[in-house]
């Protein structure tokens, strides 16, 4: 990997510019929410797509929406051709950047090559950047030394500690499991995006106490943040948001209804378009004890 837009990249080169600080604003949140799924540094992913795909204008990016330069070894779905080591070499290619950055994610951490990185702290850039090197992701000798210069000139740093009390719209990161070399998709909570909020989906056996010590929330907090006590049940497949909801559903829904369906309380359709319960009694103009019934229509913006 490491296409003509790293080859093309001095050191002299790796300083402040628009287009790089345009990148990372557009992307960073998505960093942030495959940290916290795979435990891969934010800062380490927005260095390597900087890096690979020329800040989103490299032809592969452009074209594939591959911005990790990650040939087709294996990959089943659709590729493109560019010239790497080789003329027209095949390339994975996405119907979207966000799933690029979700491939980077699972090819690190179901590669065995890459399982000694995770034994590392999501604050070690360093380590993260020449274990990269190491592990044969570039061929390039100066590979971890590009990414550290970006990663400190830009301080991309400071998104691998990010907490509901330093950003708006990302939540705590979750702790590292440093002594695991390997990871799968059961060792962590998928975080999901949704309504300028986060969520995971409650497994069996899941309190909120458990979600929370993962998340970096105490249980109260995270109870509160889902209009419930926080010693209450939680089932299986139950939405839990990890910051407070918002007034509205997101803006899709303004000139939509809901149609109440069996099965469903005023909590749960609160829940599923990540809005307060106060608010959808309020902006249906019902009062609390309102028993709403099939068929009923609620507005939820």
């Amino acid at each position: 990997m490491c296409l003509l837009a790293c080859a093309h990249l001095s050191f002299a080169q790796v300083r402040w510019n628009a287009d790089y600080q345009a990148y990372i604003d557009q992307y960073k949140d998505i960093a942030i929410e495959e940290m916290m799924a795979y435990h891969i540094p934010a800062s380490i992913t927005l260095a390597q797509g900087l890096l690979e795909s020329g800040a989103g204008k490299s032809y592969l990016s452009r074209y594939g929406n591959n911005h990790f330069g990650i040939k087709s070894n294996g990959w089943t779905g659709r590729t493109i051709r560019h010239d790497d080591d080789q003329k027209q070499e095949k390339f994975r290619a996405y119907d979207s950047v966000r799933e690029s950055y979700e491939d980077h994610s699972k090819f690190l951490a179901y590669r065995e090559r890459y399982s000694r990185l995770f034994q590392l702290s999501m604050t070690d850039y360093v380590g993260w950047a020449q274990g990269l090197k190491d592990c044969g992701y570039a061929t390039n000798p100066k590979y971890a030394q590009r990414l550290i210069s970006i990663i400190e000139t830009y301080q991309l740093y400071k998104y691998d500690t990010m907490s509901p009390a330093k950003v708006e719209d990302v939540v705590g990161v979750a702790e590292n499991n440093a002594n695991t070399t390997k990871r799968t998709s059961y060792q962590v909570h998928k975080i999901n995006a949704y309504n300028q909020n986060y969520y995971v989906y409650a497994r069996k056996g899941d309190t909120f106490e458990s979600i929370g010590k993962e998340m970096g929330l105490s249980a109260s907090t995270l109870a509160k943040y889902n209009e419930r006590e926080k010693d209450e049940q939680l089932r299986e497949g139950d939405v839990v948001y990890l910051r407070k909801k918002q007034k509205k559903a997101d803006k899709k829904f303004k000139n939509q209804l809901h149609v109440v369906k069996a099965g469903e309380s005023m909590y749960l359709i609160s829940q599923l378009y990540g809005m307060r319960l106060a608010s959808l009694y309020k902006i249906n103009h019902l009062d609390a004890g309102y028993q709403i019934k099939v068929g009923d229509r609620l507005k939820v913006y």
